[in-house]
């Protein structure tokens, strides 16, 4: 019954004669009786609604306007004050998440946002989160979970007792545009490694990447989707995928493995895989490109740099080893006796470092990871997208472009 209430977008029967834009067929609805003239409609969730006209989540111009980012299927697990603040927020397109903690202030973030933007001047209660959580469903082993047929994501804090304390709940849109950036890397049929802050849209990239490569450039794709980031929540993957096959993972722990299978069980040309993290899926990644999958994956680092000094993903672009010199060849580098080497070819040719949405900046890796370790400054190709929107490409002999 709950799931049910939470699925409606009016309280009212007589609200049911045309149906709005964000419900799906054979949506089931419970009825409640009509209010009197002049009565406030006090819905489900009226411990969260008290006294509110109406939910402005009804609002048919409004759904129209945010129904192509599934914005409302995220706004119905929140109490009917926040959704109603955030429907009618003038930056509602650059929404990025919104922030649920116990007893604190809910507030949501915003793109270019430095700073927090509180909702409301009451503070959450364990009702409203235990409300959330029901509309949801089960978190994962990585404390995770995701809405059906949508790309966002909720992500639970828990107290030592196990009970969630509080939500990050991340919108996810499927944005088309930014593969222009690296178009003509795709053709050249190399694995690529994204790397960059949180937030600043590598998910999103390796979204479209995952259907241009199979509606465009017509290549077999597997996609292994650990928390369901990539081709949304649900047994069937989001169409933001195009053409593009979709392998769940079981539990975290177990995504180096399902890499693997994807290689011996569905022969694919291209591999797509978020987050990049632990030992065994850096020696899964070496194992797959040296099969001649192009892989494209993400991994934890602002920089290349900081990739060369994680001993965990540092094999990702070659590792490095301690090499001692003899006299005369460290006299002729003009350097000390022991110095830093990349021991292996890299198992991505291209990396590129996401600085901005709109500004990247591309390393040919195995060239600029021996400049760096040299202590030199690598060539490094600049991306960027000017006043028009068009991608500008230059080359920069430093690494502070």
């Amino acid at each position: 019954m709950r799931a049910a209430a939470i699925a409606m977008s009016s309280c009212c029967c007589s609200l049911l004669s045309t149906t709005p834009l964000f419900l799906k067929p054979n949506t089931k609805f419970i009825c409640f009786p009509k209010p009197k003239p002049k009565q406030s409609v006090i819905e489900f969730d009226a411990k969260f609604c008290r006294q509110l006209p109406r939910c402005a989540s009804n609002d048919k111009n409004v759904t129209s306007a945010v129904d192509d980012d599934d914005i409302l299927s995220l706004l119905q697990i929140f109490p009917c004050d926040l959704r109603d603040s955030l429907l009618y927020e003038s930056k509602q397109d650059q929404l990025l998440e919104v922030i649920l903690d116990l007893g604190r202030l809910p507030e949501a973030r915003y793109l270019g946002d430095s700073g927090r933007q509180y909702l409301r001047n009451t503070e959450v209660s364990m009702k409203e989160l235990q409300y959330a959580q029901n509309a949801v469903g089960e978190f994962g082993g990585d404390n995770r979970a995701g809405i059906t047929g949508t790309l966002h994501r909720i992500s639970a804090i828990r107290s030592r007792k196990g009970e969630v304390v509080g939500l990050t709940c991340r919108v996810g849109r499927a944005v088309n545009g930014h593969v222009a950036m690296v178009q003509d890397l795709l053709h050249f049929g190399e694995s690529i490694l994204f790397v960059g802050r949180p937030g600043v849209g590598k998910t999103t990239v390796m979204r479209e990447i995952a259907r241009v490569l199979s509606d465009e450039l017509h290549k077999r794709v597997v996609i292994v989707d650990t928390s369901n980031e990539i081709g949304g929540d649900g047994d069937i993957p989001h169409p933001a995928i195009g053409g593009s096959r979709r392998m769940q993972v079981p539990d975290p722990s177990m995504q180096h493995r399902v890499m693997i299978e994807a290689v011996e069980n569905h022969m694919p040309e291209v591999i797509i895989i978020d987050e990049i993290g632990t030992e065994a899926e850096v020696q899964a990644s070496r194992t797959i490109a040296e099969r001649g999958v192009m892989l494209i994956g993400t991994a934890h680092g602002e920089r290349l740099g900081n990739i060369i000094k994680n001993p965990t993903l540092s094999d990702l672009i070659g590792g490095v080893e301690t090499v001692t010199l003899g006299d005369q060849e460290a006299r002729s580098r003009k350097s000390k006796k022991s110095v830093l080497e990349r021991k292996a070819p890299p198992t991505f040719p291209f990396l590129i470092e996401m600085r901005e949405r709109h500004h990247w900046v591309t390393h040919r890796t195995e060239r600029s990871v021996d400049a760096l370790l040299k202590g030199k400054w690598p060539m490094v190709e600049v991306r960027r997208r000017d006043k028009q929107f068009k991608v500008v490409i230059e080359r920069w002999q430093t690494d502070k472009a």
